[in-house]
């Protein structure tokens, strides 16, 4: 309740805010029709002298362009409005001649010129002259160029920037909230910079309106001060030339500050501090160029004509300035020296130190030997960084595992040809490349034998041969699978992060997965956390994800937790009914194009026996068969399978629930990639044909 009255009232200031901009847009309309009196003439001829010098402040203070969003905005409005004084101005000086009380325009026309009479009648028209073209050619045409370039340049960099920041998502530098922050603040800064591009053009017309204006006043006033007021020439020129060129002043004044702001702003796109602080740390990087400007001043000095009196104190200060840079770079020299020796010597202390440190592990490592260095080189066109990128978001798309960043370093203790990939820092593959050559793999079906050093591939274990590029068409032809170093290695570590899943999902994945589904989904993950541990999630999702189920539909899968976790704590059940729940995604993979599952049966006694013999272990269930049936089942499982892989078919193997944890847990050290599928998890629309039977 007591945030309802701070509500309110910011409610109030922000309607009071935009109904006070929509009234002085209005105001600034109306002032091209309605005449003003001469005291709101000088107020508001005030008032738009210190909006414009607080823009030039406020560009001078913004540290990005963007920071001053509604600059474009502004520079329309602003330009509106002076143009607006400007009539208002001539109106009355044509309307009240000699009359005119307009304090600021006579005090522009007198105190800024400097003198009265003929004489500062051209001075002030020349000095208008001046400040118009130095307007006109210098700042107002600069700043529509550099508005008009940096437009363009944006935009043609809009779709690499945007690449750029979904690459880094991809590797999983940034968050998915950061990189839609970036993608919206790019977007914002192209539209800033477009909208610049057309501003810049509203300033570029104020000038050449104000010259009209000015050339309009001088003519139109002599034919107003001699035909209507009855004035003499003299009198005409002195009055109407005089309020002129105040009038052309104090309209031109604001708009070299507005020009002056936008040449800044669009000049420093490339800047992320403000300019004050970049004058200060650009001006003193070097302090030899102020020793060579004291020199060069004090040379000027000693020649005849020379103002000495100016130029010697300028060349002290500028040999101070130097000195006292040139102590502070010192400085800084010996604090890097002193650093790096405490460096050396914290170091040499922790090594004799008995207790040092732990090291964290890198999740997943890629390490390579000097000669395979050129694979991850951008410089040499490497291709290898950009498929890890793909690798991590294919698997998070198939496994639903957010694989975290592959570090890759070389390692002098391998051969220069070797690879080896590590998980948490165990080794867990490792391969050999000849660099300048393809694997050639022989899927089985090769209709020619071609020559090549003999290999296997180092991903499935196939037999492979080393060939040269120019036998690449020749191999291809004949039926082999050919592929390149980077695709081996890219190849051989999609398969590695599938196999190690479970591995590779910790307790610290597991907490972020549910604080990231907490934003859209709170309802299930508040209730299975206040069914289940982290560390009871994490078993089950290293259940399925060791079977190479996906983890996808993490919301199915909590429900069905959340569901049965109430019941029990058993983690094989748990994973059973998971894997019910996920159904339709497990089997749908092994289905052939009529919806047919063909699948391996057991035999009723022989499922029987695998049942009863479940025992219960620290790591899960596990299959307790007496050591010669348990020989006899894995011969009879793998004598089956061989005899259904003859047939064209992928083995399968189907049986009831209780079985199933079973039959994969007694045959993953030998048929590591079998499936098992329990009854439940069979569609309705799926049709199954069993196709063998395993018997003991």
């Amino acid at each position: 309740m007591s945030d309802i009255p701070s509500m309110l009232g910011s409610a109030f200031l922000k309607d009071r805010s935009d109904a006070l901009v929509a009234v002085g847009v209005v105001v600034v309309v109306m002032m091209l029709i309605i005449p003003l009196p001469t005291v709101l003439l000088d107020l508001f001829q005030s008032f738009n002298l210190i909006i414009t010098l607080l823009i030039l402040l406020i560009v001078l203070y913004t540290q990005r362009a963007m920071d001053f969003s509604i600059f474009p905005t502004i520079l329309l409005v602003s330009t509106v409005f002076s143009l607006a004084l400007n009539v208002s101005s001539t109106r009355l000086i044509l309307a009240q001649g000699s009359d005119f009380g307009g304090q600021l325009v006579r005090a522009f026309g007198n105190f800024v010129v400097g003198t009265e009479g003929t004489q500062g009648l051209v001075i002030g028209i020349i000095i208008y002259i001046i400040v118009v073209a130095v307007q006109f050619l210098v700042i107002t045409k600069g700043a529509t160029r550099v508005a008009e370039v940096a437009a363009r340049f944006t935009l043609d960099a809009l779709p690499g920037k945007q690449m750029a920041i979904d690459q880094e998502y991809s590797s999983g530098l940034i968050t998915e909230a950061e990189a839609q922050k970036r993608k919206s603040d790019l977007q914002k800064e192209v539209d800033f910079y477009g909208a610049m591009d057309g501003a810049s053009k509203f300033v570029q017309g104020n000038v050449t309106v104000g010259i009209l204006i000015t050339v309009i006043n001088i003519v139109g006033g002599m034919i107003v001060g001699m035909t209507l007021h009855g004035e003499t020439l003299d009198v005409a020129v002195n009055t109407y030339i005089s309020l002129t060129i105040g009038d052309g002043l104090i309209s031109q004044f604001p708009a070299l500050l507005v020009s002056t702001a936008t040449g800044l702003i669009v000049t420093r796109s490339i800047s992320d501090g403000t300019f004050g602080s970049d004058v200060t740390q650009q001006f003193s990087r070097q302090g030899r160029v102020y020793w060579i400007a004291a020199i060069f001043l004090l040379v000027l000095s000693f020649l005849p004509g020379f103002p000495w009196y100016v130029l010697l104190p300028m060349s002290i200060a500028s040999g101070f300035l130097a000195y006292r840079l040139n102590r502070r770079e010192v400085r800084r020299e010996a604090e890097g020296v002193m650093g790096k020796k405490s460096e050396e010597e914290q170091a040499a202390a922790d090594q004799s130190n008995e207790i040092s440190p732990v090291a964290p592990l890198d999740p997943i490592s890629l390490e390579l030997g000097y000669g395979l260095v050129p694979l991850v080189d951008k410089d040499q066109g490497a291709e290898l960084l950009e498929r890890i990128t793909k690798i991590r978001r294919e698997s998070a798309l198939d496994l639903g595992l957010v694989v975290p960043r592959i570090r890759i370093i070389d390692n002098m203790r391998l051969d220069p040809a070797e690879y080896c990939l590590k998980i948490r820092g165990v080794e867990v593959g490792r391969g050999m490349l000849r660099m300048g050559m393809y694997l050639s793999i022989n899927p089985g079906g090769v209709t020619e034998e071609i020559p090549g050093e003999k290999t296997r591939d180092p991903a499935f274990g196939l037999p492979a041969l080393w060939i040269s590029e120019d036998q690449r068409d020749r191999a291809e032809r004949s039926g082999y699978t050919v592929v390149d170093p980077p695709s081996i290695i890219a190849t051989h570590l999609t398969e590695l992060i599938k196999r190690h899943a479970s591995e590779i999902l910790g307790r610290q994945e597991v907490k972020a997965i549910l604080d990231t589904l907490k934003k859209d989904y709170s309802a299930v993950v508040e209730e299975i956390q206040g069914v289940l541990g982290i560390g009871e999630v994490q078993k089950v999702l290293q259940g399925l994800l060791r079977e190479q189920v996906s983890i996808r539909n993490m919301v199915a899968i909590l429900e069905t937790l959340a569901d049965y976790g109430k019941l029990t704590k058993d983690l094989s059940f748990l994973i059973e009914k998971t894997r019910q729940a996920l159904a339709r995604q497990i089997t749908m993979q092994y289905v052939d194009e009529q919806k047919t599952l063909h699948v391996i049966t057991l035999e009723p006694s022989l499922e029987q026996s695998i049942i009863d013999s479940r025992l219960e272990t620290a790591g899960g269930v596990v299959s307790g068969l007496p050591p010669d049936e348990q020989r006899r089942w894995i011969n009879g499982v793998l004598n089956t399978v061989r005899s259904v892989q003859e047939q064209g078919y992928y083995p399968i193997i189907l049986c009831q629930e209780a079985a199933r944890p079973l039959v994969k847990e007694s045959t993953k050290r030998d048929l590591p990639d079998l499936i098992v599928l329990s009854v439940p998890e069979i569609i309705d629309e799926i049709r199954v044909e069993g196709i063998a039977e395993i018997q003991l």
